[in-house]
Order: structure tokens, then sequence, then C-alpha cells
């Protein structure tokens, strides 16, 4: 139902302060890290099915109620996604003024490029039991849960109080003029967009020809009810309900899942450019509470279930540690290179030859795709 999605560039609507960024767990666990947030991360999913679903709640045997706190869904931006008929598209209406529940953090977006740093934005400021920092670095909240709880961090708990009494409109506003935001974001894009970028020549828009793609979020509410979060919108949509069941923590999830399919449903069934991500307890906190939990009844180190533990622990050391390189390899200007490389060939007379060969090679391609 989805893909990987690692090559598709975020777009959205109006300013020109905010680059471009790269849809992939690595770099928006490696964002909103930047902003101070700690305990979580986010992960891709591959199926919408109920039992890749459980697998965010119970991702390891003794583990049933990791915490999940939002979907962020990427998908091609139509002309009547962001309409006023959302409810003609089997969606209900956007939610406005005392419409809107108390406590659910909303913004529009105003600015461009930032649709997936304000999907992010929306599910950390709406996650249930956050610890929220107050000035001078001390949480509101001492109990951390062994780790388990998200830490909003000094600079987003900030921003979420400044702008907590703030309409849709003011909020998308503050979220395009923050500082710390926008640098934040930023320093995600790849170097060569801004040494190719022409600032004497007005930037491009998109044109009905273009793919431009999208960033919307998905979060539960304590009132019941699971709430789509497009900042293209006027207000939040309400999607549905569903019961807050100790037993069963992944029910909300499936009531998004549900609201995400309805969307896939306008699509031609050969539209594969889509993108879904959660936004999860950070793997390493429960596999750490396992060891301490297994090490507290006597198990050994040497024990096959502490090894499987320490095993699945290192992975995800490995994994942090491959974002950090794919990051950095992003942050890398490779242009000067490749200019480097163009002026030895052109100087020892080879680039005649590669490009006759290059054009040979692009169509005889074009001729097989045209016969297919």
């Amino acid at each position: 139902n989805n893909t990987n999605n690692k090559d598709i560039i975020i777009m959205a609507d109006s300013s020109g302060d905010w680059c471009t960024i790269e849809s992939d767990p690595g770099v928006f666990t490696s964002l909103i890290e930047s902003f101070g947030v700690k305990n979580v991360e986010l992960t891709e999913l591959w199926s919408l099915d109920d039992e890749s679903l459980q697998t965010l709640t119970a991702p390891i045997e003794g583990v049933d109620n990791a915490a999940v706190h939002g979907l962020i869904f990427l998908f091609k931006w139509q002309r009547q996604s962001s309409s006023a008929t959302a409810s003609l598209e089997g969606r209900g209406t956007p939610l406005t003024g005392d419409a809107v529940p108390e406590g659910l953090f909303f913004a529009q977006q105003t600015v461009q490029n930032a649709c997936a740093t304000q999907a992010i934005l929306s599910v950390l400021f709406n996650a249930r039991d956050a610890i929220v920092a107050q000035e001078g670095g001390e949480s509101k909240d001492e109990g951390d849960d062994n780790g388990r709880r998200l830490v909003l961090g000094q600079t987003l708990s900030n921003f979420k109080d400044f702008t907590c009494h703030f309409p849709p409109d003011l909020r998308g506003e503050a979220i395009g003029s923050s500082e710390e935001i926008r640098t934040a974001h930023n320093s995600f894009g790849r170097s060569e967009d801004a040494f190719l970028s022409d600032p004497t020549k007005p930037k491009r828009m998109a044109t009905d020809d273009d793919d431009v793609f999208h960033f919307i979020a998905y979060v539960p509410h304590e009132n019941g009810c699971v709430y789509e979060l497009d900042g293209l919108q006027q207000g939040p949509i309400r999607v549905g309900e569903f019961k807050k069941d100790e037993a069963d923590k992944d029910q909300w999830i499936k009531v998004a899942r549900d609201a995400i399919q309805a969307r896939l449903s306008n699509y031609s069934p050969t539209e594969i450019k889509f993108n879904l991500m959660a936004i999860v307890q950070d793997r390493r906190t429960y596999l750490n509470e396992r060891l301490s939990a297994l090490a507290a009844i006597g198990i050994e180190e040497n024990d096959p279930a502490m090894v499987h533990i320490q095993s699945e622990l290192h992975a995800e050391e490995e994994k942090r540690a491959q974002w950090a390189l794919e990051n950095a390899r992003r942050h890398h200007n490779y242009l000067p290179f490749c200019v480097e490389l163009l002026r030895s060939l052109a100087g020892s007379g080879k680039m005649d030859g590669l490009m006759t060969k290059a054009k040979t090679t692009a169509a005889e391609k074009r001729k097989r795709q045209q016969k297919s």
C-alpha cells in the first residue's frame, strides 16, 4: 500500500525561506532530536494490515504497550485534496472555532516546503502524556516512566506554550517565522540545491504538470476521536472514533488506517507514490527496559533471551549510525567534485565519446519503453 519514497521531495505552499527535505525516517528522527525531543523515532509502515499495525504497539515479545504518537502520511497532492469539499471525498468537514476540541493543536500551513516539519510538529504537540519543559530546562513532570514518555524539549515546549492561544493561521505564521525550527529544518536540505538556485530569478512555482507531494498527520485525542491534521485545510478533520481500551492500544491506528485507505481509493490503482510513517517510542527504551527486567529476575547474560535482546539493541545502534552516515552524505555538497570530474574528462578528450555513448543508451531505452 505504500512505497519507499526516499527520492520523493516534499513540497507545499507559499514562502521561500524553507528548503525541500527528503521523506526518510532517519532524516525526520534526526530533525526532531535536533529540537531536543527524546524517546521517540520514526518508522516506515509497509502495509496497512492488522498484523503490521499491531507490531507498532507490540514490537517484541514482552512489550505490548509501546507508544504510538501519530501517523505521518505523504501523498501526491491533487487539486481537490485541499478543497473545501472534503466531505465529498468521504471525509468530514474541517472544524473551526469552538468546534475544535480543547487541547487539540492545529496550525495552518503558511510557508512553502514546511509541510513535513509541520506534520511532525502536529503529532508532537498532540502527544498524550508528553513531558513538557519549563523555563530553565526543568520538566513540569519529573516522572518519565522509565524513559517511555515523549520528552518535548525546551525549544518545542516554549513554542507550544507561546502559541497555545493562537488561532490556526497565526500558529502557522509562528512556525514559519521560528528561527530555531526553520534552521533545524533547513539543516537537512541538500547543499547543491542552494548552489544551483539563482537568487536573481523568481522561484519556479509548481504547475499542473508537476508531481507535488504533501504531508498530513493523524493523531488520537483524549475525547476518543482521531483527527486528520492538514495544514492546507481550515481546521482539523474528525475521521472517526475509537474505544480507549487498555487491552487494544492500536484501535485508534485502525481508525486512521481506514481514513488513509479512503484517501487512497481516490487515486488510480497504478499510483504507488505514497509513504506512511509512524512516530513511535524509541525502540532502545523498551529494549533496555526488557534487559533490566530479565537481569532483575536472575537471567544470565549468555541466556538466549538476553542474547536476543542485546542483538536487537545492537541492531538499533547500527541503524542510528547508518542514519548519521546518510545524513552526513546529504549535507555534503558533491557539486564541486562533479564539476571537476567533468572538467577532467573534457581535458582528457574522453567527454565526447562518453556523451555519444550516453545518448545511444538513452535512445535504446526509449525504444524498449515504446515497444513495451
